[in-house]
């Protein structure tokens, strides 16, 4: 059922992708300096491409740089849990060489008080 739901929703979202695309096919002009600063310096650097192609490389660009900006802000938390994994795997085999040792330790007085046998 859940896969139905995934495919009906990528058809919808696919669907409103190539009705923007459609919608927004004229080509428009890009460059990258200002028309006087371009002169200045002898770089006129200018590209036509569809508006939709334009709206989509903004928003990719926007969504990787999210995602690296959120990867290096997590960065101090992953090591963090990489310490913590390191310390709890080192006294879960502290606690198994103790468990192996424990059968000689229970004949202690102390020790069976304390376990209430």
């Amino acid at each position: 059922m859940m896969a139905y739901l995934r495919y009906g929703f990528a058809a919808l979202v696919a669907a409103l992708l190539i009705t923007f695309a459609l919608a927004n096919r004229m080509m428009v002009e890009v460059k990258l300096l200002p028309d006087t600063v371009a002169s200045l310096l002898g770089i006129d650097y200018r590209y036509s491409l569809p508006l939709f192609l334009l709206v989509a490389v903004a928003m990719g660009a926007g969504l990787l740089l999210g995602f690296i900006w959120e990867w290096l802000r997590e960065k101090g938390l992953r090591a963090e849990a990489s310490r913590l994994r390191r310390e709890q795997d080192a006294l879960r085999s502290e606690l198994e060489r103790v468990e192996k040792i424990a059968p000689q330790a229970r004949k202690d007085d102390v020790l069976a008080l304390v376990d209430g046998k």
